[in-house]
């Protein structure tokens, strides 16, 4: 049996860390470019409300979970922000060093974040919530690290709320994604499992259940593109 490679590294739906990690460490060199082309650049504007949700002031200390190559984390930076981009993927984190080398990436585990209780004002989470292997302690973990007081918001793909294009978003899911990963990805194989993860993530109203049970407070969300998007907000 041939050997798996970063290339042809996936996770599955039980999104063990060492998988996850793995799999985004195949797809480092080109995930920015594999973002703009599935969702034709929008990405960029649903990124420009996480920084809106947040509010960035000058001095306020913010973690970027799941930052990648901190396209993500260097709007905070810009606005005065102490802004700490953090990843599990090694990968990611040096493709992300090489093109910001003025930001300060961190490698940690959302599940386990080395960094003390109430240390930051905000934290925010793009496109990364899903991956975490245990979605209600990873927003306990969060929720431990933030200031009270302090913001949680989290972007993520999400369920369309026209029933009629869910069908539609659901072909373009299995069927679209994988066959542009073939031409455009370093790691291909990876595509199915983003499509995969998508379609087995709560709704709206169920992942802002989760987070308030895990402790955040006045819990609301806005979505985006009709749902495909959904940007979730919390105070610790």
């Amino acid at each position: 049996m041939a050997a798996v490679t970063k290339k042809d590294a996936r996770a599955t739906l039980a999104k063990r860390r060492a998988d996850v990690a793995a799999m985004f460490d195949g797809v480092a060199s080109r995930y920015d470019l594999m973002n703009d082309v599935m969702t034709a650049g929008h990405h960029r504007r649903w990124r420009g409300e996480v920084v809106r949700a947040v509010a960035p002031r000058p001095g306020e200390r913010i973690l970027d979970l799941a930052a990648g190559t901190g396209g993500s984390s260097k709007p905070f930076a810009d606005a005065g922000a102490v802004v700490v981009p953090t990843d599990l993927s090694y990968a990611m984190l040096a493709e992300g060093k090489r093109r910001h080398p003025e930001l300060g990436f961190v490698n940690a585990d959302a599940l386990a974040l080395p960094f003390a209780d109430d240390t930051f004002d905000a934290v925010t989470v793009s496109y990364g919530m899903r991956n975490f292997e245990h979605t209600s302690d990873a927003l306990e973990e969060i929720r431990r690290v933030t200031k009270p007081g302090g913001r949680l918001v989290s972007l993520e793909f999400s369920t369309p709320t026209w029933a009629p294009f869910r069908t539609v978003y659901r072909q373009y899911l299995l069927g679209a994604i994988p066959a542009v990963a073939k031409l455009a990805s370093s790691n291909p194989a990876a595509y199915s499992y983003l499509a995969e993860s998508i379609l087995a993530w709560p709704d709206q109203s169920t992942f802002a259940a989760t987070m308030a049970e895990a402790g955040w407070r006045d819990v609301e969300w806005k979505n985006m593109a009709g749902g495909i998007v959904a940007l979730h907000r919390g105070v610790a």
